[in-house]
């Protein structure tokens, strides 16, 4: 009898937590799809703006593999810029590595986006 009790614990255990990490993924997927429906209704905006701030974030992915003593590192990085308006407002926006890489703290120019979607930087011409 206590053996079946423990079953039907670790079994009503197992449902839960299957739950909450259902609910989890179906919430960041809804706000994922939200986002980006916003993004595609926002107007596309040119503006007058700064560049302020760039950023990395670096992060290490480990993946065990069946059978495997080690484990192999994956590594990826994700590039952000931020950019000041003439109105004082800011706005940060992830870029591809290509772009991070043209891009210098200080540069002035035309910045494109849509929403919170970063569309491109034309740099003024001194």
């Amino acid at each position: 009898m206590a053996f079946g009790m423990m079953f039907t614990m670790v079994f009503g255990l197992i449902v839960v937590v299957m739950i909450v990490v259902m609910v989890v993924i179906l919430l960041s997927t809804a706000r994922g799809i939200s986002t980006w429906k916003k993004n595609n209704h926002s107007p596309k905006l040119t503006v007058s703006a700064l560049l302020i701030s760039r950023r990395t974030k670096m992060s290490r992915h480990v993946h065990a593999h069946a059978g495997d003593v080690g484990s192999a590192h994956g590594y990826s990085t994700l590039y952000y810029v931020t950019f000041q308006f003439e109105s004082g407002d800011r706005m940060e926006f992830p870029v591809n590595g290509t772009e991070y890489g043209m891009l210098a703290e200080g540069d002035e120019g035309a910045l494109t986006f849509q929403g919170t979607r970063y569309l491109g930087f034309e740099r003024k011409r001194p």
